[in-house]
């Protein structure tokens, strides 16, 4: 018969650790590793610009474009700070020769000189751009992949954009009458640079581009401004139906421009009012909520052998238009 415990007898513990109780906080650390990098954390600031330059870099490739040997055309590529590299030897001297503000000049270690690489030396030179000379793989590394550089580049800092807010602050501050463009849906430079031109040229204080699906101020379209993108500024909205809404709130007038508006330019009433005047692209025009938000749509009249009027040419026959109308005013 085998011996059973006494009533009430309990088996005593040992104090401290006993075998195999240990490697509990072990355990519950299993599996997490060691502590991510700044830049892996998704909250932490460094993570932030890293994600930054990702996006930026995948832009640039996705809009690299190549340059032909002969003509030297212009290849413009953003670098992780949004800077833009132009490459080739007549788009540098034409950046240059329009003032497009410039951080720096590479030239390429035992470039041949020729008339071109000459004046880009001295235009750069005179402006107090600094001057680097780099080796051909540094140049090719700087221009980007399969961009025939012909041993230069020129790197442009990322435009400074305004708010619209502010423009019009300035504006009313010195009691003139807003007028104000808009681009909804915009994205060829040259349009852009036609644009800032023409606003400069009938009184405008401002243009205003979208921050997607739109243009920037590039350095093709500060050649095509012929300077005026120094005179004019150029305003990003986040969102622009919000912020004609937002102009529209502040006493301005939305007026888009469509070939089959209701309101005929010649007979705008708002011309002397402040406004905003809001320019679609050629293919597409304007979109719908910006053309709900618009408070007239405004046709311009032309010939029934013209379809349309690319979007550079009818923002300047509306600014000219809306120029003279508030001229005759005055006159009055």
């Amino acid at each position: 018969m085998a011996n059973k415990p006494r009533a009430g007898a309990v088996r005593k513990q040992k104090k401290g650790p006993t075998k195999g109780t240990g490697g509990h906080g072990r355990k519950s650390l299993e599996g997490k590793g060691p502590t991510p990098k700044a830049e892996d954390r998704p909250y932490h600031a460094a993570a932030k610009r890293k994600e930054l330059a990702e996006r930026s870099a995948a832009k640039a490739a996705n809009r690299g474009q190549r340059s032909n040997t002969a003509g030297g055309s212009a290849s413009r590529r953003a670098t992780p700070d949004d800077s833009e590299i132009v490459t080739g030897r007549n788009s540098v001297l034409e950046a240059l020769r329009a003032r497009i503000p410039a951080t720096t000049l590479y030239v390429a270690s035992r470039i041949e000189v020729d008339d071109r690489v000459r004046e880009i030396l001295s235009t750069a030179t005179k402006r107090s751009i600094p001057v680097l000379e780099v080796m051909r793989p540094e140049l090719d590394r700087l221009a980007g992949r399969d961009v025939v550089h012909q041993g230069v580049a020129l790197k442009v800092p990322p435009y400074e954009y305004a708010h619209a807010n502010d423009v019009l602050d300035t504006v009313q501050k010195r009691g003139q009458t807003a007028l104000f463009v808009a681009l909804d849906g915009v994205t060829d430079p040259r349009n852009l640079g036609a644009i800032i031109r023409s606003t400069a040229a009938f009184g405008g204080q401002t243009v205003i581009v979208p921050q997607r699906r739109s243009v920037g101020v590039t350095a093709s379209a500060w050649k095509t401004s012929a300077g005026a993108a120094a005179r004019v500024p150029v305003a990003m909205a986040a969102n622009l139906t919000q912020t004609l809404k937002g102009l529209k709130k502040r006493g301005l007038f939305v007026l888009g421009l469509d070939g089959g508006g209701d309101v005929s330019l010649h007979s705008l009433d708002l011309a002397r009012e402040g406004v905003v005047v809001v320019v679609g692209s050629e293919g597409k025009g304007l979109s719908r909520l910006v053309r709900e938000t618009c408070d007239a749509i405004v046709s311009i009249p032309i010939s029934a052998a013209t379809e349309s009027l690319n979007a550079g040419i009818a923002a300047s026959v509306t600014l000219y238009e809306i120029a003279k109308r508030r001229a005759e005013g005055d006159s009055r």
